[in-house]
């Protein structure tokens, strides 16, 4: 592909963005910037949370899943409907009630200071792991894709890419945001629609006979009952998708701050329930993707690379399709990361100023000024930590820290659930410690497990005396092979340990409980 010609779709696509902005933002009070005067349409932001949930990893990864997990994934697709109307009908009714800006000001008049400030503190950590790492991807494809063949260096690239998105959300915020999720959503299923049209084509398929095809094909099977240590196991998976839902939308300000933007609470629980429909078909639509893409591998003799994260993007840039194929799939992709990305930039900002700085105490005529350079101060934020991650430039540590980032969606869980099941107050300055060990505590098992059985099974040689004692303990006579194999199938854990890390900080806060009741 022309790196100059890509160029100039993303100009154009940009050029639109900024329409956008323009008309939308003409009033950059705090009103529109937070929470879009209370005036979106729920049907536009429904449309829009669709390519904000996805983003660009999920253009790439899943479709690349289906060699390996078939279709097991839509079982965590159903579990998010679910999550989703618990939202609905309980966190939603909750937020409105208060009339908050920032979600996390419920911690404050359930709990107390401290908690409302750790749940803040735990959002911004995780969006900004998470959006930094999403912003490097997309950084990296256009590296590769436009700015290496004219030597530019990355750190140009991760500033364009930054500033494109504070340009066209800095006045109006979340008001900007929702139209521009709904076009980003646009162009990127008409992408997915356009590249499975014409591998179609190319395999003489029409609708029907895909069908058939994918139902004859070894990728489809959805529902996995036969073994519960399997990841794939659909308890695992149903109940993961329930708990990820709640977590990573009803108690996220990015998401929840677009159903706080509607114009009350009943056009926010239609536009939960809409979204959450609409996601099953389009994770259904990707999920098809990734069969087609083997199937298409397989009869015209295309390498599978290695990395299933790939197949997407090799076959629609090398795959021997149309030119102009290769740069859906650039303009695709971006239209997936910068839908999920500038959403975040503006709940970073949110929380920030609402949560952390507490502005709104600030005189009215200074509290613009003040969001304006938290705004700015959050771009670089991103930018730094995209850096960071290019610094390391080590794919397995990066995404480790983007794994470390969702483990602190687990206290949100347990402080949430606590708060709401029970009547119970706490001990508010104890309630931080119980946050940072909750996630600590779940990465030890989860590695101790690991470790444990690796020395058991002899795959890890110790050469530090210091670690002998573990050594002998695991191989004496306590050790058998029964709980090696607990310890085998229980290092498996995979999403479901959001829950148990909800759990842990659930009680740990029951610990810390008063004997009043509030």
């Amino acid at each position: 592909m022309n790196p100059a010609t890509i160029l100039i779709c993303i100009c154009s696509y940009f050029i639109i963005l900024f329409i956008i902005s323009y008309i939308t933002g003409k009033n950059d009070s705090n009103s529109t910037f937070f929470l879009g005067n209370r005036n979106s349409p729920w049907f536009i932001i429904a449309y829009g949370m669709i390519g904000t949930t996805l983003s660009g990893i999920t253009f790439i990864s899943v479709p690349g899943w289906v060699a390996s997990s078939q279709f097991s994934y839509m079982q965590m697709v159903f579990g998010f409907f679910v999550g989703y109307l618990i939202i609905s009908r309980i966190l939603l009714p909750l937020y409105y009630k208060l009339e908050i800006t920032s979600i996390y000001a419920y911690l404050n008049q359930r709990f107390g200071l401290r908690s409302y400030k750790t749940g803040a503190s735990f959002f911004l950590l995780s969006r900004t792991i998470g959006a930094s790492f999403r912003l490097y991807l997309i950084a990296s494809v256009l590296q590769f894709a436009i700015f290496d063949a004219w030597n530019i260096p990355f750190a140009f690239t991760v500033f364009v890419t930054i500033a494109l998105i504070w340009t066209y959300t800095y006045r109006s915020g979340i008001k900007t945001i929702i139209w521009t999720d709904a076009l980003q959503t646009t162009f990127m299923l008409s992408t997915v629609f356009i590249i499975a049209f014409i591998l179609m084509r190319n395999l003489d398929l029409d609708a029907i006979s895909l069908f058939q095809v994918l139902k004859d094909s070894d990728y489809s099977k959805v529902f996995f009952f036969d073994d519960w240590t399997d990841k794939k196991y659909f308890f695992k998976q149903f109940f993961s998708g329930v708990f990820m839902a709640i977590v990573m939308t009803g108690l996220d300000q990015d998401q929840m701050q677009k159903n706080l933007s509607c114009r009350n609470l009943k056009d926010a629980q239609k536009n939960m329930f809409t979204f959450s429909g609409i996601l099953i078909f389009v994770d259904l639509l990707f999920l098809s993707l990734g069969a087609l893409l083997y199937i298409y591998s397989n009869k015209f003799g295309i390498t599978i690379p290695q990395n299933p994260d790939m197949l997407f993007p090799n076959i629609a840039i090398n795959g021997g399709l149309p030119a102009f194929v290769g740069i859906l799939f650039i303009i695709g992709i971006i239209a997936a990361a910068y839908s999920s990305a500038d959403s975040a930039l503006t709940s970073l900002t949110t929380s920030f100023c609402v949560d952390i700085i507490e502005f709104e105490k600030q005189e009215a005529n200074k509290q613009i000024k003040t969001r304006k350079n938290v705004h700015l101060l959050m771009s670089f934020v991103l930018f730094c930590v995209i850096m960071l991650f290019n610094a390391i430039n080590d794919d397995s540590v990066i995404k480790s820290l983007f794994t470390v980032a969702g483990y602190t969606y687990g206290p949100l869980l347990g402080m949430y659930a606590f708060g709401l099941f029970t009547k119970f107050k706490v001990k508010d300055k104890w309630v931080p410690l119980i946050a940072i060990l909750s996630p600590l505590i779940c990465l030890f098992i989860k590695n101790s497990l690991w470790v444990y059985r690796k020395i058991a099974f002899n795959n890890i040689k110790i050469e530090d005396n210091s670690l002998g004692v573990i050594e002998g303990l695991i191989k004496s006579p306590f050790y058998s092979q029964s709980i090696y194999d607990l310890c085998e199938k229980a290092s498996n854990i995979g999403f479901e340990l959001l829950i148990i890390n909800g759990l842990i900080t659930f009680f740990g806060l029951y610990l810390l409980k008063l004997d009043e009741k509030k």
